[in-house]
Protein backbone atom coordinates (compact mmCIF):
# COMPACT_ATOMS: atom_id res chain seq x y z
CA UNK A 1 0.00 0.00 0.00
CA UNK A 2 0.91 3.62 -0.82
CA UNK A 3 2.54 5.26 2.25
CA UNK A 4 1.08 9.30 0.60
CA UNK A 5 -1.70 10.65 -0.16
CA UNK A 6 -2.46 11.79 -3.69
CA UNK A 7 -1.22 15.04 -5.42
CA UNK A 8 -4.17 17.38 -6.23
CA UNK A 9 -3.54 19.86 -8.82
CA UNK A 10 -6.37 22.72 -8.71
CA UNK A 11 -6.23 24.58 -11.55
CA UNK A 12 -7.05 28.24 -10.48
CA UNK A 13 -9.26 29.41 -13.68
CA UNK A 14 -10.06 32.72 -14.69
CA UNK A 15 -8.68 35.02 -12.70
CA UNK A 16 -11.93 37.61 -12.84
CA UNK A 17 -14.03 34.55 -12.35
CA UNK A 18 -15.02 33.13 -8.92
CA UNK A 19 -12.11 30.33 -9.19
CA UNK A 20 -9.99 31.74 -7.10
CA UNK A 21 -12.12 32.78 -4.44
CA UNK A 22 -13.55 29.21 -4.45
CA UNK A 23 -10.37 27.42 -4.51
CA UNK A 24 -9.15 29.66 -1.21
CA UNK A 25 -12.69 28.75 0.50
CA UNK A 26 -12.00 24.98 0.05
CA UNK A 27 -8.79 24.74 1.11
CA UNK A 28 -9.45 27.14 3.92
CA UNK A 29 -11.23 23.21 4.87
CA UNK A 30 -8.48 21.10 6.90
CA UNK A 31 -10.81 17.98 6.05
CA UNK A 32 -9.31 17.93 2.19
CA UNK A 33 -5.80 17.51 3.91
CA UNK A 34 -6.74 14.55 5.33
CA UNK A 35 -7.72 13.44 1.66
CA UNK A 36 -5.09 14.77 -0.54
CA UNK A 37 -1.89 16.79 -0.91
CA UNK A 38 -3.56 19.34 -2.80
CA UNK A 39 -1.59 22.44 -4.71
CA UNK A 40 -2.49 25.71 -6.72
CA UNK A 41 -1.61 26.02 -10.31
CA UNK A 42 -2.06 29.58 -10.74
CA UNK A 43 -0.97 32.99 -9.65
CA UNK A 44 0.20 33.80 -6.25
CA UNK A 45 -0.85 37.18 -5.90
CA UNK A 46 -4.21 36.12 -7.57
CA UNK A 47 -4.25 33.63 -4.47
CA UNK A 48 -3.40 36.32 -1.83
CA UNK A 49 -6.11 38.77 -3.35
CA UNK A 50 -8.27 35.91 -3.19
CA UNK A 51 -7.49 35.21 0.46
CA UNK A 52 -7.78 39.06 1.37
CA UNK A 53 -11.04 38.99 0.00
CA UNK A 54 -12.51 35.91 1.87
CA UNK A 55 -10.92 36.69 4.94
CA UNK A 56 -9.74 33.01 5.66
CA UNK A 57 -6.02 33.76 7.37
CA UNK A 58 -4.28 31.77 5.13
CA UNK A 59 -0.56 31.92 4.15
CA UNK A 60 0.48 31.24 1.19
CA UNK A 61 3.59 29.81 -0.66
CA UNK A 62 5.13 29.93 -4.01
CA UNK A 63 6.54 26.11 -5.21
CA UNK A 64 7.97 25.03 -7.86
CA UNK A 65 6.77 22.16 -10.12
CA UNK A 66 9.62 19.68 -8.69
CA UNK A 67 9.25 20.66 -5.19
CA UNK A 68 5.24 19.52 -4.41
CA UNK A 69 6.13 19.47 -0.68
CA UNK A 70 3.61 18.04 1.76
CA UNK A 71 0.74 20.93 2.34
CA UNK A 72 -0.54 21.42 5.72
CA UNK A 73 -3.72 22.81 6.91
CA UNK A 74 -3.48 26.58 6.94
CA UNK A 75 -1.39 26.74 4.24
CA UNK A 76 -1.85 27.03 0.36
CA UNK A 77 0.84 25.96 -2.03
CA UNK A 78 0.72 27.85 -5.54
CA UNK A 79 2.80 26.44 -8.21
CA UNK A 80 3.27 29.84 -9.33
CA UNK A 81 3.67 31.28 -13.50
CA UNK A 82 3.43 35.00 -12.42
CA UNK A 83 1.40 35.84 -16.03
CA UNK A 84 -1.99 37.42 -14.21
CA UNK A 85 -1.54 40.74 -12.39
CA UNK A 86 -4.56 41.41 -10.70
CA UNK A 87 -3.81 45.47 -10.97
CA UNK A 88 -4.08 44.67 -14.87
CA UNK A 89 -7.70 43.08 -14.76
CA UNK A 90 -11.11 44.03 -14.00
CA UNK A 91 -13.35 41.63 -11.84
CA UNK A 92 -15.75 40.07 -13.78
CA UNK A 93 -14.63 41.19 -17.22
CA UNK A 94 -13.34 39.35 -20.26
CA UNK A 95 -9.78 39.65 -20.63
CA UNK A 96 -7.68 37.60 -23.46
CA UNK A 97 -4.96 37.48 -21.03
CA UNK A 98 -7.01 35.73 -18.69
CA UNK A 99 -7.80 33.46 -20.78
CA UNK A 100 -4.58 32.70 -22.33
CA UNK A 101 -3.40 32.01 -18.67
CA UNK A 102 -6.72 29.81 -18.14
CA UNK A 103 -5.46 27.02 -20.77
CA UNK A 104 -1.95 27.48 -19.65
CA UNK A 105 -2.64 26.33 -15.99
CA UNK A 106 -5.05 23.75 -17.45
CA UNK A 107 -2.42 22.14 -20.13
CA UNK A 108 0.13 22.28 -17.25
CA UNK A 109 -1.56 20.33 -14.32
CA UNK A 110 -2.73 17.85 -17.26
CA UNK A 111 1.46 17.51 -18.35
CA UNK A 112 1.60 17.56 -14.69
CA UNK A 113 -0.62 13.87 -14.21
CA UNK A 114 0.94 12.56 -17.41
CA UNK A 115 4.33 12.51 -16.10
CA UNK A 116 3.45 11.15 -12.72
CA UNK A 117 3.58 14.31 -10.57
CA UNK A 118 0.12 14.99 -9.70
CA UNK A 119 -1.69 11.75 -9.36
CA UNK A 120 -4.75 13.86 -10.27
CA UNK A 121 -6.28 17.27 -11.44
CA UNK A 122 -9.37 19.27 -10.69
CA UNK A 123 -10.80 23.02 -12.77
CA UNK A 124 -11.98 25.63 -11.44
CA UNK A 125 -13.58 27.33 -14.66
CA UNK A 126 -12.45 29.29 -17.30
CA UNK A 127 -14.19 31.91 -19.46
CA UNK A 128 -15.06 30.55 -22.74
CA UNK A 129 -15.02 34.66 -24.17
CA UNK A 130 -11.93 35.08 -22.66
CA UNK A 131 -10.37 32.17 -24.22
CA UNK A 132 -11.34 32.67 -27.96
CA UNK A 133 -10.49 36.52 -27.37
CA UNK A 134 -6.81 34.63 -26.49
CA UNK A 135 -7.02 32.74 -30.03
CA UNK A 136 -8.29 29.43 -28.85
CA UNK A 137 -11.53 27.92 -30.47
CA UNK A 138 -11.77 25.23 -27.48
CA UNK A 139 -15.57 24.17 -26.99
CA UNK A 140 -13.92 24.01 -23.57
CA UNK A 141 -11.18 22.26 -20.96
CA UNK A 142 -12.45 18.73 -22.16
CA UNK A 143 -11.27 19.97 -25.61
CA UNK A 144 -7.81 20.89 -24.33
CA UNK A 145 -7.10 17.61 -22.12
CA UNK A 146 -7.98 15.34 -25.25
CA UNK A 147 -5.94 17.26 -27.36
CA UNK A 148 -3.22 16.88 -24.64
CA UNK A 149 -3.24 13.57 -23.93
CA UNK A 150 -4.20 12.45 -27.92
CA UNK A 151 -7.46 11.10 -26.70
CA UNK A 152 -9.45 9.68 -29.69
CA UNK A 153 -12.18 9.41 -28.04
CA UNK A 154 -13.87 11.12 -24.75
CA UNK A 155 -16.59 12.17 -22.54
CA UNK A 156 -17.45 14.36 -19.81
CA UNK A 157 -19.56 12.92 -17.22
CA UNK A 158 -22.07 15.00 -14.40
CA UNK A 159 -21.96 13.30 -10.97
CA UNK A 160 -24.67 13.90 -8.68
CA UNK A 161 -24.49 11.42 -5.90
CA UNK A 162 -25.39 8.27 -7.62
CA UNK A 163 -27.30 10.06 -10.48
CA UNK A 164 -24.74 9.83 -12.89
CA UNK A 165 -25.21 11.70 -16.64
CA UNK A 166 -22.80 11.39 -19.92
CA UNK A 167 -23.29 13.96 -22.56
CA UNK A 168 -22.76 12.53 -26.18
CA UNK A 169 -22.27 16.25 -27.21
CA UNK A 170 -21.24 19.26 -25.09
CA UNK A 171 -21.03 22.88 -26.27
CA UNK A 172 -22.26 23.57 -29.82
CA UNK A 173 -25.56 25.28 -31.24
CA UNK A 174 -28.63 22.45 -31.08
CA UNK A 175 -29.11 22.02 -34.54
CA UNK A 176 -25.26 20.46 -34.70
CA UNK A 177 -25.76 18.52 -32.11
CA UNK A 178 -28.88 16.76 -33.34
CA UNK A 179 -27.02 16.24 -36.39
CA UNK A 180 -24.13 14.53 -34.64
CA UNK A 181 -26.59 11.62 -33.33
CA UNK A 182 -25.17 9.26 -34.73
CA UNK A 183 -24.86 5.62 -34.31
CA UNK A 184 -21.12 5.10 -34.08
CA UNK A 185 -20.59 8.04 -31.72
CA UNK A 186 -24.03 6.55 -29.52
CA UNK A 187 -21.78 3.32 -29.53
CA UNK A 188 -18.45 5.14 -28.57
CA UNK A 189 -19.80 7.43 -25.81
CA UNK A 190 -21.89 3.76 -24.38
CA UNK A 191 -18.61 2.13 -24.39
CA UNK A 192 -16.95 5.34 -22.61
CA UNK A 193 -19.37 5.09 -20.06
CA UNK A 194 -19.53 1.37 -19.59
CA UNK A 195 -15.40 1.60 -18.53
CA UNK A 196 -16.11 5.13 -16.47
CA UNK A 197 -18.20 3.17 -14.16
CA UNK A 198 -16.28 0.27 -13.84
CA UNK A 199 -13.60 2.41 -13.37
CA UNK A 200 -15.44 3.93 -10.34
CA UNK A 201 -16.19 0.44 -9.00
CA UNK A 202 -19.79 0.50 -9.77
CA UNK A 203 -21.11 -3.55 -9.69
CA UNK A 204 -23.08 -4.74 -12.47
CA UNK A 205 -24.10 -0.76 -14.16
CA UNK A 206 -26.88 -0.24 -16.14
CA UNK A 207 -27.09 2.33 -18.60
CA UNK A 208 -29.92 4.31 -20.22
CA UNK A 209 -30.08 6.27 -23.11
CA UNK A 210 -32.18 9.36 -23.22
CA UNK A 211 -34.47 9.77 -26.35
CA UNK A 212 -33.82 12.67 -28.66
CA UNK A 213 -37.22 13.07 -29.84
CA UNK A 214 -40.39 13.63 -27.69
CA UNK A 215 -41.60 9.86 -26.39
CA UNK A 216 -38.42 9.15 -27.95
CA UNK A 217 -40.02 9.44 -31.28
CA UNK A 218 -43.07 7.32 -31.06
CA UNK A 219 -41.90 4.71 -33.27
CA UNK A 220 -40.77 6.92 -35.62
CA UNK A 221 -43.93 9.57 -35.57
CA UNK A 222 -41.72 12.35 -34.17
CA UNK A 223 -38.73 11.56 -35.75
CA UNK A 224 -36.52 8.70 -37.36
CA UNK A 225 -32.88 9.04 -35.21
CA UNK A 226 -33.90 6.45 -32.33
CA UNK A 227 -34.80 3.95 -35.19
CA UNK A 228 -32.03 4.75 -37.31
CA UNK A 229 -29.43 5.52 -35.31
CA UNK A 230 -29.65 4.95 -31.38
CA UNK A 231 -31.65 1.64 -31.35
CA UNK A 232 -29.00 -0.04 -33.87
CA UNK A 233 -25.77 1.29 -31.71
CA UNK A 234 -27.32 0.38 -28.39
CA UNK A 235 -27.85 -3.49 -30.26
CA UNK A 236 -24.42 -3.47 -30.62
CA UNK A 237 -23.88 -2.45 -27.83
CA UNK A 238 -25.85 -5.36 -25.84
CA UNK A 239 -24.43 -7.87 -27.95
CA UNK A 240 -20.55 -6.42 -26.63
CA UNK A 241 -21.95 -7.10 -23.15
CA UNK A 242 -22.48 -3.72 -22.30
CA UNK A 243 -26.07 -3.69 -20.16
CA UNK A 244 -28.01 -0.82 -22.07
CA UNK A 245 -31.73 0.12 -22.77
CA UNK A 246 -33.33 2.68 -24.39
CA UNK A 247 -34.15 4.73 -26.12
CA UNK A 248 -35.85 6.26 -23.31
CA UNK A 249 -38.27 9.18 -22.97
CA UNK A 250 -35.97 12.43 -21.92
CA UNK A 251 -39.18 13.14 -19.64
CA UNK A 252 -38.81 10.52 -17.40
CA UNK A 253 -35.30 8.78 -17.89
CA UNK A 254 -33.52 11.06 -15.35
CA UNK A 255 -36.29 10.61 -12.51
CA UNK A 256 -36.01 6.92 -12.99
CA UNK A 257 -32.29 7.04 -12.78
CA UNK A 258 -32.50 9.56 -10.01
CA UNK A 259 -34.63 6.91 -8.07
CA UNK A 260 -31.39 4.19 -8.55
CA UNK A 261 -33.11 2.38 -11.41
CA UNK A 262 -29.82 2.96 -13.79
CA UNK A 263 -26.20 3.75 -12.76
CA UNK A 264 -26.08 6.37 -15.65
CA UNK A 265 -28.07 8.13 -18.34
CA UNK A 266 -26.67 8.95 -21.99
CA UNK A 267 -27.82 12.34 -22.95
CA UNK A 268 -27.71 13.13 -26.25
CA UNK A 269 -27.22 16.82 -25.81
CA UNK A 270 -26.10 19.77 -23.28
CA UNK A 271 -29.29 20.89 -22.11
CA UNK A 272 -31.10 17.66 -22.18
CA UNK A 273 -28.32 16.46 -19.20
CA UNK A 274 -27.64 19.96 -17.32
CA UNK A 275 -31.05 20.79 -16.70
CA UNK A 276 -32.07 17.58 -15.05
CA UNK A 277 -28.80 17.51 -12.54
CA UNK A 278 -29.23 21.42 -12.28
CA UNK A 279 -32.78 20.77 -11.10
CA UNK A 280 -32.23 18.01 -8.61
CA UNK A 281 -28.45 19.45 -7.58
CA UNK A 282 -27.97 23.00 -8.39
CA UNK A 283 -23.96 23.78 -7.42
CA UNK A 284 -23.14 20.65 -6.40
CA UNK A 285 -22.79 17.74 -9.49
CA UNK A 286 -19.05 17.51 -10.22
CA UNK A 287 -17.79 16.51 -13.82
CA UNK A 288 -15.48 14.01 -14.41
CA UNK A 289 -13.84 13.31 -17.97
CA UNK A 290 -13.72 9.84 -19.51
CA UNK A 291 -11.46 8.52 -22.26
CA UNK A 292 -8.43 10.14 -20.83
CA UNK A 293 -5.56 8.52 -18.53
CA UNK A 294 -6.28 11.39 -16.29
CA UNK A 295 -7.92 11.35 -13.42
CA UNK A 296 -9.94 14.86 -13.92
CA UNK A 297 -12.61 16.09 -12.24
CA UNK A 298 -14.50 20.12 -12.50
CA UNK A 299 -17.15 22.31 -11.36
CA UNK A 300 -20.52 22.04 -13.21
CA UNK A 301 -20.80 25.81 -13.58
CA UNK A 302 -18.90 29.10 -14.72
CA UNK A 303 -17.09 31.60 -14.05
CA UNK A 304 -20.46 33.63 -12.68
CA UNK A 305 -18.49 37.44 -13.42
CA UNK A 306 -21.61 38.54 -12.29
CA UNK A 307 -20.32 37.72 -8.41
CA UNK A 308 -16.60 37.36 -9.17
CA UNK A 309 -14.88 39.88 -6.37
CA UNK A 310 -17.89 40.11 -3.98
CA UNK A 311 -16.99 37.33 -1.90
CA UNK A 312 -20.82 35.49 -2.39
CA UNK A 313 -19.71 32.68 -4.51
CA UNK A 314 -20.64 29.03 -3.31
CA UNK A 315 -17.49 26.73 -3.07
CA UNK A 316 -19.59 23.31 -2.61
CA UNK A 317 -19.29 22.41 -6.20
CA UNK A 318 -15.28 22.85 -6.27
CA UNK A 319 -14.57 21.22 -2.64
CA UNK A 320 -16.44 18.48 -4.02
CA UNK A 321 -14.91 17.86 -7.32
CA UNK A 322 -11.45 17.83 -4.90
CA UNK A 323 -13.15 15.16 -3.07
CA UNK A 324 -13.98 13.20 -5.41
CA UNK A 325 -10.77 13.60 -7.75
CA UNK A 326 -8.83 12.46 -4.34
CA UNK A 327 -11.57 9.44 -3.59
CA UNK A 328 -10.36 8.09 -7.52
CA UNK A 329 -6.53 9.17 -7.04
CA UNK A 330 -6.27 7.20 -3.93
CA UNK A 331 -6.53 3.95 -6.34
CA UNK A 332 -4.55 4.59 -8.10
CA UNK A 333 -1.46 5.51 -5.71
CA UNK A 334 -2.27 2.43 -4.01
CA UNK A 335 -1.56 0.35 -7.44
CA UNK A 336 1.67 2.19 -7.37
Amino acid sequence: MANRLPRVGITMGDAAGIGPEIAVKSLANPELYRLCNPVVLGDTRVIEAAVKLTNTRLDVRSINTQELPEATPGLIHVIDYHNVDPATYEMGAVNPKNGDAAVHYTKEAGRMCLDGRLDAMVSAPLNKESMREAGYNYEGQTQILAELCNARRHGMALILGDLRIMLLTTHMALAEAIARVKKDRVKTMLELAWELLTFIGVPDPVIAVSGLNPHAGEGGLFGREEIDEIVPAIEECRSNGINVVGPLPADTVFHRANQGEFDLVLALYHDQGLMAVKLLGFGHAVTLLAGIPIIRTSTGHGTAFDIAGKNIADHTNLYKAIVLAAQLAVKKVNRQ
